[in-house]
């Protein structure tokens, strides 16, 4: 009878076993994270040297709305016009009619050709260069490019959802920490995240103004004046007119210095010449005459 009895006993203490072992991996399971939430508290207790992770986490970029996509969109285009003037005032008033505003431009005159710098809003893009080619007489050149930086742009706002968590968590273990090593390790941090996050919000804004508003740069060329009409200006006529009076200016030209030669210029020539017929006749005068070879023997 023994036998039996220990059996079922054994049976009794393997099930009680089993059920315990059950119940206790129930209740582990349960409090999985009880340790790092003590290791947090004791973190924020006293030992802030360890950076906290971000509470939350970007989405996926691919839940990015398609509709939304950033697009940079920049143009250069060069008009031949035959007023720039006129062409450059009716470019800037094209540019605030269509919402956009003048950001830069260097002036020409009628002989002188204009570049200005347009900032357009994206939407009104095509219609800006629509307008373009109805103020120009002829479009000489024309180029457009478009980059896509909608990834750039929700890399940024990730990284920046980041660092505003963290900011957040590093406020508030500044406001728990006690020492004062805590304190200055935590502010440390904590200002390097706040300069990231001014870095990455600079450049998000940058990049957001740019797909906002699109660059396009004109330049404005006066038209060269054409062959036909600088032969028919050519009249042969008044060019042999004007060829016969410079001729006739030249000949008064001479006739006017011979008349001074003769009357200015004759006498002072005489007056110089007996001087010098004078000059000669006295120096032959003064010159000591020279003995013959007999004269001193007599």
């Amino acid at each position: 009878m023994s036998d039996p009895r220990s059996a079922r006993r054994l049976a009794a203490m393997s099930i009680l076993t089993a059920a315990l072992v059950l119940l206790l991996a129930a209740c582990s399971g349960g409090n999985a994270y009880a340790p790092a939430a003590a290791s947090g508290g004791a973190a924020a207790a006293g030992q802030p040297s360890s950076a906290p992770q971000g509470a939350e986490t970007s989405g996926p970029k691919a839940q990015f709305a398609q509709d939304e996509r950033q697009i940079v969109k920049t143009g250069e285009i060069t008009l031949e016009v035959d007023n720039v003037a006129n062409a450059l005032a009716r470019v800037r008033a094209m540019a605030v009619e269509l919402g956009g505003y003048v950001g830069g431009a260097q002036a020409g005159t009628l002989d002188q050709s204009a570049t200005v710098m347009l900032r357009i809003p994206a939407p009104r893009f095509d219609d800006a260069l629509t307008r373009l080619h109805e103020i120009g007489s002829k479009v000489l050149v024309e180029a457009t490019h478009e980059e896509d930086v909608t990834a750039a742009v929700v890399d940024l706002e990730a990284r920046l959802k980041n660092l505003r968590a963290s900011e957040a968590q590093y406020r508030v273990l500044v406001a728990r920490a006690t020492k004062i090593e805590d304190i200055l390790a935590v502010q440390s941090r904590l200002d390097e995240v706040q300069g990231q996050i001014e870095q990455l919000s600079a450049q998000l804004k940058q990049l957001s103004n740019q797909a906002d508003l699109s660059t396009l740069t004109v330049t404005l060329q006066p038209r060269a004046q054409p062959i036909q009409a600088a032969s028919s200006t050519w009249d042969p006529g008044e060019t042999a007119s004007n060829a016969a009076s410079a001729l006739l200016q030249i000949g008064q030209a001479l006739g006017t210095i011979g008349i001074w030669l003769a009357i200015v210029g004759l006498p002072v020539v005489i007056v110089l010449t007996l001087i010098a017929f004078v000059l000669s006749r006295t120096r032959l005068l003064r010159r000591p005459v020279r003995a013959g070879p007999g004269s001193s023997d007599a």
